[in-house]
């Protein structure tokens, strides 16, 4: 039987729902305005005021010449070497690290989850990481940029916490068989775990994916350079020469903002893309990893 709402229960859904409409809008019209520009005529946009809801001038110029940039197609390359071994390495050790703090009977646990948990608020510093990233000869290579990061203590404090809640009882059982810890891991715990996997997959994607900092830090080979490195030269230093030569100095200016929103969208597409395939797994997922049963 539906139950009848009050006036003033109706007139409040309203009041949010025209609310939350235009937190909404106000958004995502940056993202429609940048997906916008890129695909207009460079010479009319700069000519443009106001707000922007449609293309002024058709014109994928911006995208031809964005992927003319030979640095674009290897910075595409660097960051998805770094995106899927990063993710992968990640994975397999934050999971080792939670099975054995998720386990009960583990000599100083608590003392070790302290110390863990310690380096969330306080670190050696910038300096000393840098240095001992060169002690071991891991800069100007990629793989400085991932093996420093292979665990993130949040997102292992999460999975520890989603695999505390596997019942006991289905871990004892597999003793039992006589299953030791990997295949118990294997076989039994990362199966039930995959809602917060995938979580995992893509907190660390996503911060993989954005990371610029220490790249911009340690690589000094500038074919080595990650997407996002490439990306905020063009954007913080207007660096557009190579996609404007040719070109007179008006037609530079405005050509090279269109660039820029152009590679906007090509740095950023691929992870929205992404987004969809785990969203049903992360509402599930971030709830199992922070409520303890």
């Amino acid at each position: 039987m539906k139950v009848k709402r009050s006036k003033g229960e109706q007139a409040f859904s309203l009041f949010n729902y025209i609310f939350l409409t235009g937190i909404i809008i106000i958004c995502l019209y940056p993202v429609w305005y940048v997906a916008v520009a890129s695909i207009s005529n460079s010479n009319l946009l700069t000519q443009h005021t106001g707000l922007l809801f449609k293309p002024v001038g058709l014109s994928f110029e911006a995208y031809k010449k964005v992927f003319q940039n030979p640095m674009i197609g290897k910075g595409y390359l660097n960051t998805l070497f770094i995106l899927v071994i990063g993710v992968f390495l990640d994975l397999v050790m934050t999971s080792l690290g939670a099975y054995f703090l998720s386990r009960k009977r583990v000599m100083f646990k608590r003392p070790i989850m302290m110390l863990i948990v310690f380096t969330m608020f306080f670190s050696g510093g910038m300096i000393p990481f840098y240095l001992n990233l060169k002690d071991l000869h891991l800069t100007n290579t990629l793989w400085g940029l991932i093996i420093p990061f292979m665990i993130s203590t949040y997102n292992l404090i999460i999975l520890r916490t989603s695999f505390e809640s596997i019942p006991e009882s289905l871990i004892e059982a597999a003793q039992i068989d006589g299953a030791e810890h990997f295949t118990i891991l294997l076989q039994v715990v990362i199966p039930l775990s995959k809602a917060i996997l995938a979580v995992m997959v893509l907190y660390y994607g996503v911060s993989i994916w954005n990371s610029w900092f220490w790249a911009s830090a340690i690589i000094r080979t500038r074919e080595m350079y990650p997407l996002q490195v490439i990306l905020r030269e063009i954007l913080m230093q207007n660096d557009v020469s190579s996609m404007t030569a040719g070109a007179g100095a008006m037609d530079t200016e405005a050509i090279g903002m269109t660039i820029k929103y152009a590679t906007i969208i090509v740095a950023t597409l691929p992870i929205l893309c992404v987004y969809p395939f785990l969203q049903k797994h992360f509402t599930k997922g971030t709830m199992v990893g922070a409520v303890k049963e």
